[in-house]
């Protein structure tokens, strides 16, 4: 018999809701059962495409001895993190605080019958391994804490009043630096410091692609004329392209490699992971004119047109697992390929298998994942058919269709982008934008997600404004139309209504009061984006009050920028961006339109344009217009010119 999750429309709460956990929702009555119950909560964050939280599901929530210890000694509640990022990220503080490291998920969390937290855990096995907590399994640990709360323990009780005295704390930073352009040079000995120069990226295993290092690397190499950010990223993005991580065959990355060369992955696909690195292989593309560059933006944006959306909307993810087995769409044994490659005559089968990395043996778990060592061979197109129609007989991995403001921006604004060298892409973002706005935005209220044609019921987080806000402005550069400037306006100043105070921004306001991160972690943090934001409006609507917001914002987290700018990649580019200026091109709106493509291309990286009467293109800097020419050509001078 399914439980309270059956009415949830979370993916991710559906996948649970036959487990036989009497679970809940994150409710009110829940917490109130609790108290009368006396019982510990038990609280479970996960996602729908998280490959170990269906690993707890079926060693844990599908175990009927864990099952009976739960509902017999506790209350649970399942959260799905994507759905509420604000709780996730109050429990991930909760995490970092009990054990001294970041978490993850699944997140394991376990609270007084008052909900004050006392232990936090990623996956924990049904049995123990070892002595130690460390090791401790699920059904011992869950005994031990049933039976400290029925005895009212005075040890856990205090803890849980000291942790969460912990949380009511509030750090601020130990004082203001003065913003200097130098903070680029010491986030280039941190980047060069961390760089994997075999193979690009900057850790060794598991490599995640770092998409916000890279941006900045770009524009310092555009600034500063700087080889070595150059290097950097032209090795990281060829190399993560090769396979592996990049799936060659529907197109689209993974969340993250578990190995240095970028060829294992896991093989989830996340739509802020593949928004965010479109952006960036087309901004590499306009910065270093390598045409692989372009081909893997619109193949990362045609996947998920293709297999990820639906009414012009983008599903947030889809599972690495296929019939309960990780990797079983992507991966192909050495036979049914060469087979395949002989039936299509193809008298090189060999030579190919070789060449694509397959063989008997295999490179994951028995079989192969599709992996090219040098630039894609003239044969590659007719195989990758073959390929895909070998997939065509499996199972699709799961899709979460859920609807998520923030990521879909993020792809939305990666479209308009790609639309700079290809009109057809800013035609689709633009239905996908007004999609999103009618699907989200109601009464003058933004909202967080929802599933496909339901209705939306959590309201917005600081993320959302801030990603919305800038897909919004790159709608107002594509098309020049004044009410997509009149929006993000409008956004922008409810953020800061609703989520700053003096400097410091908050990631949600309502039932958690969390500080917005200004790391740029698993994406690009929301603050920085609002950085952008705020100096795009100072600078086309000429009010000089967002910029100060912007500086009161650089200022509060400068002393942090400047020690360790390679966790604050986009910040140091905003940064830059407020020390150095904009440059804004102004002309009829038609010839910005036919020269989109060259005005991409100019290599200062913070350039807008506006619509005017001119004749020609007028050049302006923060307070006056300098210069004028008939030539799109004479531009890069003209701007390079001005400081």
């Amino acid at each position: 018999m399914p439980n309270r999750l059956a009415n949830e429309d979370s993916p991710y709460l559906q996948q649970h809701k036959d487990n036989p956990v009497d679970w809940w929702p994150w409710c009110d009555e829940a917490f109130e059962e609790a108290q009368k119950q006396n019982k510990a909560i038990f609280i479970s964050i996960g996602y729908s495409s998280c490959h170990w939280c269906h690993v707890m599901e079926e060693k844990v929530f599908e175990n009927t001895e864990c099952a009976k210890i739960l509902n017999d000694d506790f209350i649970c509640i399942k959260v799905d993190r994507e759905e509420r990022p604000d709780i996730d990220k109050h429990y991930q503080e909760v995490h970092m605080l009990l054990n001294r490291r970041a978490g993850g998920w699944p997140t394991s969390i376990f609270a007084t019958p008052q909900n004050k937290p006392f232990f936090a855990g990623t996956y924990i096995p049904p049995e123990s391994n070892a002595g130690s907590i460390e090791g401790m399994g699920f059904i011992e640990l869950t005994k031990l804490i049933a039976a400290k709360v029925r005895e009212n323990d005075e040890q856990l009780y205090k803890n849980a009043d000291e942790v969460e005295s912990f949380l009511a704390h509030e750090d601020h930073p130990k004082e203001a630096t003065v913003l200097k352009e130098e903070f680029y040079k010491n986030f280039m000995l941190q980047a060069k410091n961390n760089y994997d120069t075999r193979n690009g990226g900057f850790s060794s295993a598991p490599k995640f692609p770092h998409t916000s290092t890279l941006s900045t690397l770009l524009d310092i190499d555009a600034l500063f004329d700087d080889k070595a950010a150059r290097a950097m990223v032209e090795n990281t993005l060829v190399n993560m392209a090769k396979g592996g991580m990049y799936d060659l065959v529907d197109g689209g990355f993974c969340r993250y490699s578990v190995d240095e060369k970028w060829l294992v992955p896991h093989f989830e696909k996340m739509l802020y992971d593949n928004a965010l690195l479109c952006k960036l292989y087309t901004k590499a593309y306009l910065a270093y004119n390598d045409e692989s560059y372009l081909v893997i933006a619109k193949e990362v944006a045609d996947f998920w047109h293709n297999f990820m959306s639906e009414d012009a909307l983008f599903y947030s993810a889809s599972d690495a697992d296929s019939d309960g087995v990780e990797g079983e769409y992507f991966t192909y044994t050495y036979q049914e390929l060469y087979e395949a490659l002989v039936q299509n005559g193809y008298e090189n089968a060999q030579e190919i298998c070789d060449m694509l990395h397959i063989s008997h043996h295999g490179n994951f778990e028995g079989k192969n994942i599709i992996y090219l060592e040098e630039k894609r061979p003239e044969w590659f197109d007719g195989v990758k058919h073959i390929l895909s129609s070998l997939r065509t007989k499996r199972s699709y991995p799961f899709i979460d269709k859920k609807v998520q403001t923030s990521w879909s921006a993020m792809m939305i604004d990666a479209l308009f982008r790609l639309g700079e060298v290809d009109a057809s892409y800013t035609k689709r973002a633009l239905t996908s934008l007004a999609a999103l706005l009618e699907t989200m935005y109601k009464d003058g209220i933004l909202y967080h997600s929802t599933l496909i044609h339901k209705t939306p019921k959590v309201e917005a987080f600081l993320e959302d404004y801030a990603y919305l806000a800038q897909a919004v402005l790159s709608a107002y550069r594509a098309t020049q139309d004044e009410i997509h400037l009149i929006m993000a306006q409008r956004l922008a100043n409810k953020a800061l209504e609703l989520f700053y105070d003096k400097g410091v921004w908050y990631f949600s306001v309502g039932e958690f009061r969390v500080k917005a991160e200004a790391t740029d972690n698993t994406y690009i943090s929301s603050i920085s984006i609002m950085l952008e934001i705020l100096q795009s409006l100072s600078t086309l609507l000429e009010d000089e009050k967002y910029k100060h917001f912007a500086f009161k914002t650089m200022e509060y987290n400068s002393y942090e920028l400047g020690r360790k700018p390679i966790y604050y990649p986009k910040m140091l580019t905003e940064t830059l961006r407020y020390l150095k200026g904009d440059r804004t091109i102004k002309a009829k709106e038609q010839t910005l339109r036919t020269n989109a493509l060259k005005l991409a291309q100019l290599r200062y990286p913070f350039v807008l344009l506006k619509s005017s009467e001119d004749d020609g293109f007028m050049v302006c800097g923060e307070k006056s217009c300098f210069a004028n020419t008939k030539s799109v050509d004479e531009l890069e001078n003209l701007i390079a010119n001005s400081f």
